[in-house]
């Protein structure tokens, strides 16, 4: 245990068996339960070190849970890699002295005695060698408090109020007395690039963009990668970082699925990406009539030249026409009556999807799927969207992701997997970037407030969350019902309370028809072409109001941070009221950055009420007002502790605002 216990370190998990995450300039918290027997007074510090093994940073922790010996500090990585840290925790003479001698002084009680003891620990502590020497300007400053508590001739207030000065604090400080130095094991910890933490996605389906129906023929004609490139200026024009493409492979016709997920598919139906693969190829190809990958070359590289990257969806199943069934049948599970089993995931079924079996030649699986991975990296994908991959055995993914971190580590993988916590937590453990999360579901204020508080916790090192108020596959209640102001009210929620954010396309027309029975689009893009008029997002303002919320993440960096996030109470139900803030010392820019989201979740009508706000908690002092600038509507506000706010959702559903000094 060592003289000082240094317990509960975190972020680990499993002793260290998981590396915790953080990217370049994100503040990691670290902390540590630490304490020692007695009254005399306790420290720690926190260390960062480099890939290299070199220490990068020391941070000195501090109490964040008076009475529970509960300490923190946080540290900055300033490069991708694999980096570690640990827990050093120390007597502290100089804050026992002082604690002690501040006391007894003024009581009158072994005055000389306890000035005494000052002077030799501050000259101990000046004379110091090596790398534990002080600067300086600091030891200067230390010898003259010696000499100030020698003299006999100034009352002894004078002279213990030279040992306790600002400037021997601070030097103490900056370079501590440190006794029975207890230091934690190293933790792992992975550095990644930012996107790996912080961007916002644009998803689209590639053959809508540009689909014609031909009235003459009856039939419709695809949108290919050559149409789809021309929507990239738009899409950058909104401010988002990732353009991602739900699969373009080619796609089978045995049991082809239909409109809105029909068994029966009619001439012309274009049937799901998902059911992957035909004579035209498998997951290493294009679908024929999207184009080539000459032309997927040029949609990768006119996405780049709008400072945008491109994912891509990595479905790992199969059609029944796709070339591993008739080459390798042993990869699918095979029933009793000879047949292959499709997909189901009750009361869903798949016919026209048939799923792998990872017990069946292993070996062989892994080594496809590698090369495929790489057919797609090789081209310009640099994130990978994985479709359901917590059916898919675990063991497999922390192979697989370990092995393409060791030869591109900035190749991303978003985890969608809508599944139990267990299993998203571990996926996000072994390997995955990024996770979708269950906030698609959260609508009252009370499930906001908790889950913005969950994901932004310690859970935060290792799941970092994605946030889509829609996906392709589902359209919730809120979103059926709310009309503009409640696409509005999700898409602020979603850029705001969290650094990854994503739309499906179309979210700018605010496509809320539901189709009967189920929570999601009618005519649903997965089976049928979509093709839409652009210029009907203007008379909304969604298009507008996402390039403005793109805009504002990416000019506050406190916004591309996850574990800053703080929830302040409001005396309505229907608001919601959280901040985000990032100190000058962690901040890229020299200065602190705080912004204050409050939203009306209630997409129908005014509501108003009193937002309590913990400025301390922002560092600002909660005795004067704030100069409160809402970056959603460029108006200013001063703002205290308790602000009244009004937000109409047909005018404004929340505000954004920048606080603090200008």
């Amino acid at each position: 245990m060592g003289r000082i216990p240094v317990l509960d370190v975190s972020p680990v998990a499993e002793e260290g068996r998981f590396p915790a995450k953080a990217v370049v300039g994100e503040a990691v918290p670290v902390q540590a339960t630490v304490f020692r027997e007695g009254h005399d007074a306790v420290a720690a510090t926190a260390v960062l070190i480099a890939p290299d093994g070199t220490e990068h940073a020391r941070a000195r922790m501090v109490d964040i849970a008076p009475g529970l010996d509960r300490l923190e500090a946080r540290l900055v990585p300033d490069a991708t890699g694999t980096w570690s840290f640990r827990v050093e925790g120390w007597s502290d003479p100089y804050g026992t002295w002082s604690h002690d001698a501040a006391i007894k002084v003024a009581a009158g009680i072994d005055v000389e005695l306890m000035l005494a003891e000052g002077a030799l620990l501050l000259t101990r502590a000046a004379a110091r060698k090596g790398e534990e020497a002080m600067a300086p300007e600091d030891t200067a400053a230390v010898r003259a408090a010696v000499r100030a508590m020698k003299s006999t001739r100034r009352p002894p207030a004078d002279r213990l109020a030279a040992g306790l000065s600002p400037a021997v604090r601070d030097a103490l400080g900056r370079t501590p007395l440190r006794e029975h130095v207890t230091t934690s094991p190293d933790y792992p910890l992975v550095v990644d690039r930012t996107l790996a933490l912080a961007g916002s996605w644009y998803e689209l389906f590639p053959r809508s963009h540009g689909a014609v129906f031909d009235t003459r023929r009856h039939s419709w004609r695809s949108g290919t990668l050559k149409t789809a490139a021309k929507q990239l200026d738009r899409i950058a024009a909104m401010g988002f970082d990732v353009v991602y493409l739900t699969p373009i492979h080619p796609i089978g016709t045995t049991y082809r699925k239909g409109r809105n997920n029909s068994l029966e598919a009619h001439p012309g139906d274009p049937g799901s990406p998902y059911a992957i693969g035909s004579p035209a190829g498998g997951h290493d190809a294009i679908e024929p009539s999207l184009g080539t990958f000459k032309d997927f070359d040029a949609f990768v590289a006119r996405a780049r030249r709008l400072g945008m990257e491109v994912a891509l969806d990595l479905a790992l199943q199969c059609s029944p026409d796709h070339p591993w069934v008739s080459e390798h049948p042993e990869w699918f599970t095979t029933r009793a009556d000879g047949t292959i089993a499709y997909a189901e995931n009750p009361p869903k079924k798949y016919q026209d999807i048939y799923p792998l079996n990872f017990d069946n030649d292993p070996e062989g699986i892994y080594t496809e799927i590698r090369r495929v991975l790489q057919v797609w990296i090789d081209h310009g994908v640099t994130a990978f969207r994985v479709d359901n991959p917590h059916t898919k055995p675990l063991s497999f993914w922390e192979r697989l992701l370990a092995d393409v971190r060791a030869d591109h580590p900035d190749v991303l993988f978003l985890s969608e997997a809508f599944t139990r916590p267990a299993m998203m937590l571990t996926l996000a453990k072994i390997g995955f970037h990024q996770s979708y999360t269950y906030f698609t579901w959260r609508n009252t204020k009370a499930e906001v407030e908790e889950y913005l508080a969950t994901v932004g916790s310690e859970q935060g090192a290792w799941m970092r969350p994605s946030f889509w108020p829609t996906t392709h596959d589902i359209l919730p209640p809120y979103l059926q019902h709310s009309g503009v102001a409640g696409w509005a009210i999700r898409a602020v929620l979603a850029a705001l309370g969290s650094p990854t954010w994503g739309v499906y396309s179309g979210y700018e027309l605010v496509e809320d028809v539901p189709r009967p029975g189920v929570d999601e689009q009618i005519d649903n893009e997965k089976y049928e072409f979509r093709p839409r008029d652009w210029e009907d997002a203007g008379p909304f303002g969604i298009a507008l109001l996402l390039g403005r919320l793109n805009e504002i993440r990416r000019a506050h960096p406190a916004l591309q941070q996850l574990r800053n996030v703080r929830v302040h109470p409001t005396t309505d139900d229907q608001i919601v009221c959280f901040s985000r803030h990032l100190d000058a010392a962690h901040s890229p820019t020299g200065k602190a950055d705080t912004v204050v989201v409050v939203v009306n979740l209630d997409p129908h009508q005014a509501r108003e009420g009193v937002v309590h706000l913990d400025l301390a908690a922002l560092g600002l002092d909660p005795g004067c007002d704030q100069s409160a600038h809402d970056v959603l509507s460029d108006e200013t506000y001063r703002w205290g502790s308790e602000v009244f706010v009004r937000l109409d959702p047909h005018v404004r559903c929340a505000h954004v605002v920048r606080l603090g000094s200008a």
